[in-house]
């Protein structure tokens, strides 16, 4: 089974991502799908885009088991980044409204990839974190245009302290749109595209340009930054030993670091 499927009808596509037994780690065959996808969304010139999962989980993040094999992990996330920098790119670009479903947990770039979404609707187990500084590395995806959606510092306390927040936590801070008992997600998610795609859909799409422009003017040059910063702390010691410690299911001690935990006040 590919990791991702998409069905396109009557200019409403659906995109879900099924590894499920995996948990949809975003790794080189799922942002390789979900590249098709979009293509395949903007070809059919499809005017409303439901991203979703069929697994538990929304995405547990990085696939940090290939991260930890690689021989040259800077090089393998500096390929993957890119290639998912295109995909996020193209769902901010789409003449659509383009929804996230998430169930379960949104780690690392599944945060991100979730939050790419012009809309996000959250059933109430689902979790958010961003995890990627507890493994030695820099957000990717998008995860440093977060501001935009949560403001400077809630978007540094994310990124910097790894808080898992509740979809409720999510809503109140800005990155979730609408949240919904777990049994009533399907109903609400039909109830959001039935609205969408019996408005204006240029109105919608101007709006959604209008809005986005204004929030994040500098987002390719961010995400060309997240590039670079993640390739560079991928293949640094305190990247190597983060993603080492994850495996190895124990605390990392950073090597780069001066100052060490048992300093803390």
């Amino acid at each position: 089974m590919t990791p991702v499927s998409c069905s396109v009808s009557g200019g409403f596509a659906r995109v879900c991502l099924q590894d499920v037994q995996r948990g949809n780690p975003i790794d080189q065959a799922m942002v390789d799908g979900l590249a098709e996808a979009v293509r395949e969304i903007r070809e059919a010139d499809v005017a409303v885009v439901v991203l979703e999962s069929a697994a538990a989980a929304f995405s547990v993040g990085g696939d940090l088991h290939a991260f930890a094999a690689a021989d040259a992990p800077d090089r393998l996330i500096d390929d993957l980044a890119e290639s998912l920098h295109r995909v996020v790119s193209e769902l901010h670009r789409l003449d659509a409204i383009v929804v996230a479903v998430v169930r379960g947990v949104a780690a690392g770039a599944g945060l991100s990839l979730a939050a790419a979404a012009d809309l996000v609707i959250a059933a109430r187990s689902a979790r958010f974190v961003m995890a990627y500084t507890g493994v030695g590395l820099t957000p990717d995806g998008g995860g440093a245009l977060l501001h935009a959606s949560l403001g400077l510092h809630r978007a540094l306390g994310l990124a910097l302290l790894n808080p898992t927040l509740t979809a409720d936590e999510a809503h109140q801070g800005g990155l979730v749109t609408q949240v919904h008992p777990d049994e009533e997600m399907d109903a609400a998610v039909d109830k959001v595209v039935c609205s969408l795609t019996s408005g204006s859909r240029a109105a919608l799409v101007s709006t959604k340009r209008l809005i986005r422009d204004s929030a994040m003017p500098g987002a390719e040059a961010t995400l060309r930054s997240e590039t670079a910063s993640i390739r560079s702390r991928a293949g640094s010691p305190d990247g190597r030993e983060g993603v080492r410690a994850f495996i190895e299911k124990r605390v990392p001690i950073f090597p780069e670091n001066p100052v060490g935990a048992g300093h803390a006040r």
